[in-house]
């Protein structure tokens, strides 16, 4: 019993005793926790650079586009081929995924030699080699009828510009084939599988094997961002947002980035943590100086790095008794399958000693509990450096999602992940204790990174499908220079219909005269009343006008109009007016001043003098009774006279259009126009008085409310009405009425965005074919989401936030199909705009009869003021169709408000110059 006692504690002694003295040895391989958060940091700083248009040539991290835009849905289905070629064999695959709700992959393989002639001998041949056994495997799997797509796994570092090519950068690992280097090896396939007139096969993807890796695992779990090989090669990708990827035009969505992390440290970044055996490795390599730190790290290299420790520890004496064995000095002779038997948990002694003595070395048990120790020290340094830089791209995941915590999982392939008995638990403890704040699953890739091409390649697939039947939806919205210049044709014809006697009660675009005669002349002083009824909102204003120096000086009061006053009856709504009135004055301390009083009432009206309006229709949501085909005017009088409390002297009754214009024109007297693109679409002009048929005189001009909101009720425009039109007009209060406002107006193009959203979900190519509660309720997208959307500056984050506020679980896919969807709505609706404007710059140029114009157009309306690109395309289509105008545009400063005031001022001035005469 003593015996077995002693014998323990020997042996444990013994262990003690060797392991210090390895660790003596190897102290240089122990790297601490502080230096693996300076290696990350490094890492991190080192992927920045690599990701910088400008730092990109010398990073030596060279992070790759690769061109991948999205991982697995779910949805891909279909039969792919799949090449794998870049590691110790060649594999040819077919894979068939179908969906049927369930995620199923069918696969069946074979693999081919890789002889060293063939690896590093010529390109040509490397090529019709692989095109051979892609051949071979068809016929025997009786595929040489169908034409199928196929994903080829290569990996080499390579520089893609887009999915299906990619030029070799250089060759690693053994590969060393001359003539490659430089050139699209898509493109040599290519070429070397016409060489068989019988192969019908499409390379849809060339697909580095960490992303295949990714792609396998994220087809299981969608939260895989990360793909990671540790095998005879090392390599790292994950999902990068595309804005802040240089290399790739674009800011939409995330692409995965190939980091090609073998190369980290071939810039000296990791000279302080080489050993001399690093160096002595690197020097006997294929690849002298390069892949410095896949020389640390990899199934390649590990194996060789122990025999050169064992040799130099036997040479200073310190192993198996000085000797050494002639099988030790030669390279390659301990390779890595045999540190990971080494390493196992209760064999791995004997196997120690097996090994040993097959090189011919005649080991004591000391030696084999050193020998162990160090492949322990060797292997768990890989694992460090491994754990340390994955940590760095786990944190730039988080930074990139602005989280505290992350979710996510890694997929990992690779022979040493794979057969080394303590590795995986090495490595997941480090990234765990490096990243505290991130939730990591690793999940170990099955087929790896052949499957994965195949995935990546269906996904392709996918994307192309799906992307023709989205285009297909948003050519609808495009508009052709030819339909262009139709529209603003058309709209010119109506115009004219609208202004002559015998048409116009048949015409749609109303033109209705203003009886505003003249622009302000900078004359015009006093204290105006402005009331403002065109919303939900009321407004009164007092307005003080200073000559002389063209000052406005403005006070205002908001009133809400309950929607029970906006649909109740006439006498309702104009007695709420007048008590609002009442309201104002208290609070001005106006009670007993008669006023002149200017009335903006955004409605199209009839009017047959300045102060008379007859209603002609309620539009935007009023339904007010007994108003319609009545005089205003006459209505605000008699509210007046009922409450018999003040006077006021209501001189004008104005259309916001024409408050629009006055307000730009009392700054610029080149005003001629007013525009409106706001929840309602409407634009008024100065117009001459001889082709005004409706008015008596043929002397000045005369300001027309267009009420152009009815262009195309008469079916003009039919040709370009959607779909997703005709879905919002019969969902409207009206109808078949203002069918222009309806595609150009803030209060349609959110409902219109709504529409086209539902039919793609329905058509599976959104949110997951989920239709939301929320998006099946009219008017939820409202039209300043479109505004938000489409802001430059909005990542798809915030896109998604938007999207998440109306109940939308949205893919970052799903978020770009969105901006598209939002940007073809409010681009069709600017450029009919711009046709309708040009078609009346043209027609006052016309008139005029001058060769070259120059105008300015006062404009107001949330939808001009704050959409990012509305403007701008209004702008550029005017530009386009009325060439020989020079149109400048003025954001008017309250129209409706101040230009009632200014409309009463010029009234006033034109009524005392007439006595005057």
């Amino acid at each position: 019993m003593f015996a077995v006692h002693l014998m323990a504690f020997y042996f444990t002694k013994l262990k003690e005793d060797q392991i210090k003295k390895v660790d003596r040895f190897l102290y240089h391989m122990r790297l601490s926790d502080e230096t693996l958060l300076d290696i990350m940091a490094r890492f991190q700083a080192e992927m920045q650079k690599g990701l910088g248009k400008d730092t990109n040539p010398t990073a030596s991290v060279k992070m790759l586009p690769t061109f991948v835009r999205a991982i697995p849905d779910g949805s891909e289905n279909g039969e792919f081929l799949s090449l794998d070629l870049g590691g110790s064999k060649f594999r040819v695959l077919k894979v068939q995924v179908s969906e049927e709700g369930k995620r199923n992959v069918q696969m069946e393989s074979q693999f081919y030699p890789t002889p060293n002639e063939i690896i590093r001998g010529n390109g040509t041949e490397l090529f019709e080699y692989v095109a051979d056994c892609l051949a071979d495997f068809m016929k025997t799997k009786e595929l040489m009828q169908k034409k199928l797509p196929l994903g080829l796994t290569f990996s080499f570092p390579c520089k893609q510009t887009k999915l299906e090519e990619g030029i070799l950068l250089s060759w690693t690992k053994k590969f060393k084939a001359r003539g490659v280097q430089g050139t699209d090896v898509v493109s040599s396939l290519t070429n070397a599988m016409k060489r068989h007139q019988d192969l019908d096969v499409d390379i849809l993807a060339l697909v580095n094997d960490t992303v295949g890796t990714m792609m396998t695992c994220a087809y299981d779990d969608p939260y895989c961002e990360v793909g990671v090989i540790i095998g005879t090669g090392t390599n790292a990708c994950y999902m990068e947002d595309m804005s802040n990827i240089d290399l790739v035009e674009g800011d939409e969505g995330r692409m995965c980035v190939n980091t090609e992390w073998g190369a980290f440290g071939d810039d000296g970044a990791l000279e302080d943590i080489r050993t001399e055996f690093d160096r002595e490795l690197d020097l006997g390599s294929l690849n002298p100086g390069k892949q410095l730190f896949e020389k640390m790290i990899s199934g390649l290299y590990l194996g060789e790095l122990v025999r050169l420790i064992l040799l130099k520890m036997a040479k200073a004496g310190l192993l198996f008794g000085g000797e050494k064995s002639s099988a030790l000095h030669i390279k390659g002779k301990i390779e890595t399958r045999h540190v990971a038997a080494m390493e196992r948990y209760k064999e791995g002694l004997a196997n120690t000693r097996e090994i040993l003595t097959d090189l011919g070395l005649e080991p004591s048990d000391a030696d084999c509990i050193a020998v162990q120790h160090v492949c322990t020290i060797v292997s768990f340094r890989s694992a460090n450096l491994c754990a340390a830089a994955l940590a760095a791209i786990l944190t730039r995941l988080r930074e990139n999602k602005k989280l505290v915590r992350l979710r996510t999982t890694v997929g990992v392939d690779g022979t040493l992940y794979k057969i080394h008995p303590q590795y995986p638990k090495r490595l997941h403890k480090v990234v765990r204790k490096l990243v505290p704040n991130c939730d990591v699953r690793f999940l170990l890739s099955e087929s790896g990174s052949t499957k994965g091409a195949a995935m990546v390649t269906a996904v392709a697939s996918r994307l192309q499908a799906q992307r023709k039947q989205i285009d297909k939806v948003l050519a609808l919205f495009r508009l052709t220079q030819e339909q262009l210049v139709g529209i603003r044709n058309k709209m010119r014809v109506e115009f004219e219909y609208g202004l002559k006697k015998d048409t116009h009660p048949l015409a749609t675009v109303k033109m209705l005269p203003t009886y505003v005669c003249g622009m302000p002349d900078g004359t015009e002083k006093g204290k105006f009343l402005a009331l403002d009824l065109g919303g939900t909102n009321f407004r009164v204003l007092l307005v003080k006008i200073r000559s002389g120096r063209r000052s406005v000086r403005m006070y205002n009061k908001i009133f809400a109009i309950p929607l029970e006053i906006m649909q109740g009856t006439g006498e309702e709504l104009f007695d709420h007016i007048v008590q609002c009135i009442a309201d104002f004055l208290d609070y001005m301390g106006l009670k007993g001043a008669q006023l002149p009083l200017g009335f903006t009432f955004s409605f199209p009206c009839r009017q047959a003098s300045i102060d008379k309006g007859t209603l002609i229709e309620w539009t935007k949501g009023f339904k007010a009774t007994d108003c319609e085909g009545e005089d205003v005017v006459d209505m605000l009088r008699e509210a007046i006279k009922r409450r018999n409390e003040f006077d006021l002297d209501i001189v004008a009754v104005v259309n916001d259009t024409v408050g629009t214009m006055m307000t730009c024109g009392y700054e610029d007297s080149n005003c001629e126009v007013g525009l409106i693109a706001g929840t309602g679409s409407n634009m008024c002009y100065m117009e001459e008085m001889r082709n005004i048929e409706l008015v008596e005189g043929d002397e000045g001009k005369m300001c027309i409310n267009t009420e152009w909101g009815g262009f195309g009720d008469n079916g003009c425009l039919d040709d370009i009405h959607t779909q997703y039109d005709k879905e919002v007009d019969e969902g409207s209060l009206n109808p078949g009425k203002q069918r222009y406002e309806k595609m150009t107006s803030g209060m349609y193009l959110g409902e219109i965005v709504r529409q086209i959203l539902i039919d793609l979900t329905k058509q599976g190519l959104l949110f997951r074919g989920q239709i939301s509660e929320r998006l099946r309720t009219r008017g939820i997208f409202e039209t300043k989401f479109l505004s938000q959307i489409e802001s430059d500056r909005l990542a798809l984050l915030q896109v998604r936030r938007i999207l998440q506020q109306l109940g939308l679980d949205s893919t970052c896919e799903d978020s770009i199909v969105v901006k598209e969807v939002c940007g073809a709505v409010s681009r069709r609706a600017a450029q009919l705009y711009g046709a309708g404007l040009a078609a009346i710059v043209e027609k006052r140029r016309e008139d005029q009869g001058l060769e070259h114009m120059r105008i300015t157009v006062g404009v107001d309306g949330t939808l001009y003021k704050l959409h990012p690109h509305f403007s701008q395309i209004l702008r550029e289509t005017v530009k386009e169709l009325a060439p020989q105008c020079d149109v400048m545009f003025m954001l008017s400063e309250d129209g409706s408000g101040k230009g009632a005031a200014l409309i009463t001022a010029v009234a006033k001035r034109l009524q005392q110059a007439q006595r005057d005469h």
